[in-house]
Protein backbone atom coordinates (compact mmCIF):
# COMPACT_ATOMS: atom_id res chain seq x y z
CA UNK A 1 0.00 0.00 0.00
CA UNK A 2 1.53 3.65 -1.21
CA UNK A 3 1.71 6.21 1.59
CA UNK A 4 1.32 9.88 0.40
CA UNK A 5 2.86 12.25 2.43
CA UNK A 6 1.26 16.01 2.84
CA UNK A 7 2.84 19.04 3.18
CA UNK A 8 2.59 21.25 6.46
CA UNK A 9 3.59 23.72 8.89
CA UNK A 10 6.14 22.29 10.71
CA UNK A 11 8.59 24.36 13.74
CA UNK A 12 11.78 25.15 12.36
CA UNK A 13 13.84 27.09 15.08
CA UNK A 14 13.40 29.49 18.10
CA UNK A 15 15.09 32.42 18.06
CA UNK A 16 15.76 36.43 19.18
CA UNK A 17 16.40 39.56 16.28
CA UNK A 18 19.96 39.38 14.90
CA UNK A 19 20.53 35.57 16.64
CA UNK A 20 18.34 33.52 14.19
CA UNK A 21 19.16 31.51 11.10
CA UNK A 22 16.54 30.19 8.99
CA UNK A 23 17.40 28.85 5.53
CA UNK A 24 20.99 29.37 6.08
CA UNK A 25 20.61 32.85 6.81
CA UNK A 26 20.25 35.56 9.56
CA UNK A 27 16.56 36.12 8.79
CA UNK A 28 16.36 39.38 10.26
CA UNK A 29 18.60 40.85 7.64
CA UNK A 30 16.04 40.74 5.35
CA UNK A 31 12.68 42.39 4.43
CA UNK A 32 9.88 40.27 5.30
CA UNK A 33 6.49 40.62 3.22
CA UNK A 34 3.12 40.12 4.97
CA UNK A 35 1.22 37.70 2.55
CA UNK A 36 -1.91 38.63 4.52
CA UNK A 37 -2.09 34.85 5.80
CA UNK A 38 -1.85 33.56 9.54
CA UNK A 39 -1.89 30.14 10.76
CA UNK A 40 -2.88 28.96 14.41
CA UNK A 41 0.48 27.11 15.96
CA UNK A 42 1.73 25.37 18.86
CA UNK A 43 4.50 26.33 20.96
CA UNK A 44 6.88 23.34 20.87
CA UNK A 45 7.59 23.60 24.56
CA UNK A 46 4.96 24.86 25.96
CA UNK A 47 2.10 24.29 24.18
CA UNK A 48 0.63 27.25 23.92
CA UNK A 49 -0.91 28.03 20.88
CA UNK A 50 0.29 31.24 18.84
CA UNK A 51 -1.70 33.22 15.64
CA UNK A 52 1.76 33.11 13.26
CA UNK A 53 1.11 35.13 10.26
CA UNK A 54 2.63 34.10 6.98
CA UNK A 55 5.38 36.00 5.34
CA UNK A 56 7.99 35.90 2.47
CA UNK A 57 11.34 36.70 1.80
CA UNK A 58 13.41 36.48 -1.25
CA UNK A 59 16.95 35.05 -0.51
CA UNK A 60 19.61 34.88 -3.81
CA UNK A 61 16.60 35.70 -6.29
CA UNK A 62 14.81 32.49 -4.58
CA UNK A 63 11.21 32.99 -2.57
CA UNK A 64 10.86 31.71 0.84
CA UNK A 65 7.67 31.57 2.60
CA UNK A 66 7.63 30.96 6.53
CA UNK A 67 5.00 31.65 9.48
CA UNK A 68 6.39 33.47 12.63
CA UNK A 69 5.24 34.73 15.93
CA UNK A 70 6.21 36.00 19.01
CA UNK A 71 6.47 33.55 22.02
CA UNK A 72 7.57 36.05 24.56
CA UNK A 73 9.31 39.75 24.75
CA UNK A 74 11.49 39.18 21.89
CA UNK A 75 11.15 35.39 21.32
CA UNK A 76 10.07 34.49 17.56
CA UNK A 77 9.21 30.67 16.90
CA UNK A 78 9.47 30.08 13.00
CA UNK A 79 7.35 27.69 10.92
CA UNK A 80 8.13 26.69 7.37
CA UNK A 81 5.53 24.32 5.23
CA UNK A 82 7.00 21.19 4.26
CA UNK A 83 6.94 17.49 4.32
Amino acid sequence: MKMWKYRTWQYEVTGSENHTMLFGVKIFDYKWENIGKSIIVKDPIYGQEHNASIYKVVIDKEECEFACCEFSNGVYGFYIYKY
